[in-house]
């Protein structure tokens, strides 16, 4: 169902509407939990290894994916807040035309470059076989990737939150199933893991696909939309390009930490794989409730309601730290109950390594989410530059000190130390720029009159 979120309090359209949002992610991050979860105890910690080593290469396409998804839900949040329907409709087709042309070229460059890829990031030989296999059917998946991060961004554009979540909670839960049966009853290894998580996401794309172009032909227009239209593809791309590149450079970013990383050995490479994802799993938490916030901030700017939007970021921050809290205090006294999860009969130093990696991240949760918060709000505002500013600050600091700091006697511990102080710089960046953004004039010019 449509939602309207230029109206009614901020408090409470906030929290209905990013709660699936929320939920939504838990499920998609169940997916490549499932996967090393399954890989760690059924196949091994090898497996574990091969897994989370393929998955950093997998990032960088599902970010040309999440540039897709930001990129129309942004324009199409905006033409929904400003009620232009006709122009919505061609931007859903335009940003569909555009994604199926993206997808394309990079399945051939997956098909082409898995074994120079794994190379580059440094592989040990002992994964490398089961890390290309992954890969292989993986990037098969792509468009089923793709357009169902089309279609949950058309859905968040709309102001609806909750179908996403049906369809995810279904298809996670399934994919469960599946890794199960593919891995355990048919003992196709690694093999198995891909091939449950691309049939999942393809019953999953195909189903959303169906009901947002159901919705489309709902809403009755006197005159049809154009197919295409090379003014829209400039806006969509204006947001979808930066958005791709944050996500992508965040990911080539998390390569070379790999490839770091990979250098300690596989034990210290199933350690960082299963706690990374746990981590993952809530920083893209804190990521989703920031793009629900871009959709309300794009809502509200196409209504010309920027007061709304200063409101929006104190409820955000409200949100992801009632929500960060929990998590952070669970993952540093019982990150050793959640690693085992992955890890079937562990070694002490994979452990360990888990353990500690978990022990410096999640204190730094609340800063890293007031950060996304903010990012949401200049995404859904086109402040396009001070979003890529803050972003390249965080993933260059990181790179850096990581580089740094794992050649010293810290060792691997460097690499960790690194996050927390990419997350504050970056944060620091995207809280002022949000403070001067153009809701910033409008307040201004409100306390002017009520003076007056």
């Amino acid at each position: 169902m449509n939602k309207d979120l230029t109206t009614g309090d901020p408090q409470r359209v906030l929290w209905r509407f990013c709660m699936p949002l929320f939920g939504s992610i838990i499920f998609q991050q169940l997916y490549n939990i499932a996967d090393s979860l399954i890989a760690g105890k059924f196949i091994g910690e090898n497996a574990l290894a091969a897994v989370g080593n393929s998955y950093e290469i997998t990032l960088i396409f599902i970010a040309f994916a999440f540039g897709c998804n930001m990129g129309c839900s942004v324009i199409v949040s905006k033409l929904f807040g400003a009620k232009n329907f006709k122009a919505m409709k061609t931007a859903i087709y335009t940003a569909c035309i555009f994604t199926g042309t993206v997808c394309i070229v990079l399945m051939l460059i997956g098909i082409a470059g898995s074994d120079l890829l794994l190379r580059l990031i440094r592989t040990p030989d002992e994964v490398f076989a089961d890390s290309r296999l992954y890969l292989d059917i993986y990037t098969w998946s792509l468009p089923f990737v793709f357009f169902y991060n089309i279609a949950t961004g058309i859905f968040s554009a709309l102001g609806d939150s909750k179908t996403p979540f049906y369809f995810l909670a279904a298809s996670s839960l399934s994919n469960i199933v599946a890794d199960i049966f593919f891995v355990k009853a048919l003992h196709m290894g690694v093999a198995g893991v891909a091939w449950a998580t691309l049939i999942c996401q393809g019953v999953s794309c195909m189903l959303s696909m169906t009901v947002v172009f159901h919705r489309l032909q709902k809403m009755k227009l006197q005159e049809k939309p154009p197919l295409f239209d090379w003014k829209l593809l400039k806006q969509i791309v204006s947001i979808a390009v930066p958005s791709t590149l944050q996500q992508s450079f965040i990911s080539l970013g998390n390569i070379v930490i790999q490839g770091m990383i990979n250098g300690f050995g596989a034990p210290v490479m199933a350690g960082y794989s299963a706690s990374v994802k746990l981590n993952n799993l809530v920083v893209t938490s804190f990521t989703t409730i920031g793009n629900g916030i871009s959709n309300y901030t794009a809502q509200n700017l196409g209504a010309g309601k920027l007061s709304r939007i200063r409101q929006g970021f104190q409820v955000g921050i409200k949100i992801v730290w009632m929500l960060g809290l929990p998590l952070s205090i669970f993952y540093f006294f019982g990150g050793n109950i959640a690693l085992k999860l992955f890890m079937e009969d562990p070694t002490p130093q994979a452990m360990h390594t888990g353990i500690l990696f978990l022990k410096i991240l999640s204190p730094f949760y609340f800063i890293v989410s007031a950060k996304l918060v903010a990012d949401g709000i200049l995404r859904g505002a086109g402040m396009m530059k001070n979003f890529m500013i803050s972003t390249f600050t965080d993933l260059i600091l990181r790179v850096l000190l990581a580089f740094c700091f794992s050649r010293t006697a810290l060792g691997a511990t460097g690499i960790w130390c690194s996050w927390p102080i990419g997350w504050l710089a970056g944060s620091i960046l995207s809280i002022f720029f949000y403070r001067r953004g153009p809701w910033r004039i409008q307040k201004k010019t409100k306390e002017i009159s009520s003076v007056s």
